[in-house]
């Protein structure tokens, strides 16, 4: 698509960088392009957009995690397996541009907490976006990181629900 090959990032304490990146998604389908969302740590069929993937054409989501919380202090090796093999995923789609869009989602998660090497990822991404727009979502991305970006969103946290006793709502929080 003409002007793709962006990187965009939306990270901070804030709901909605999840929201963001496939609202984005969403309009990029109405012009016709090619999205893979990779979601990082997650793997649960009951996601809404995991259940809306099949509805957008051009639209793939994958998830590359379990369905259980990382301990990230002391991450159990299947989770770091998981996270490199999203990674590589990734990279071979990028480089293949294949999509038009790239949305990685919760890999500044992995960045921050050392599941994958900072450096390579950014290099990889200085150096092979192509003409795909990459986006990258969660808490805590590595200044390294948004050094390089196009666009960067800091989502910060100033009232939330939850903390009223708002359990997570189907269609609204997942």
């Amino acid at each position: 698509m003409k002007g793709y090959g962006l990187l965009q990032i939306y990270t901070g304490t804030g709901k909605g960088k999840t929201t963001a990146a496939l609202g984005v998604a969403f309009r990029a389908a109405g012009r016709g392009a090619k999205t893979l969302v990779i979601q990082y740590m997650k793997d649960d069929p009951g996601y809404g957009e995991f259940m809306a993937a099949k509805f957008l054409p051009g639209f793939e989501l994958k998830q590359v995690g379990r369905d259980s919380f990382v301990n990230f202090q002391d991450p159990d090796p299947i989770d770091v397996q998981m996270v490199k093999s999203g990674w590589l995923l990734a990279k071979e789609a990028i480089v293949a541009q294949r999509y038009d869009l790239v949305i990685l989602d919760e890999i500044n998660i992995a960045l921050a907490y050392k599941l994958l090497d900072t450096q390579e990822v950014v290099e990889f991404l200085k150096l092979n976006r192509g003409h795909t727009e990459i986006i990258c979502t969660g808490r805590g991305a590595p200044e390294e990181l948004i050094e390089i970006a196009d666009l960067v969103t800091d989502m910060e946290n100033k009232k939330h629900y939850f903390f009223a006793g708002v359990e997570s709502r189907d269609g609204i929080d997942h």
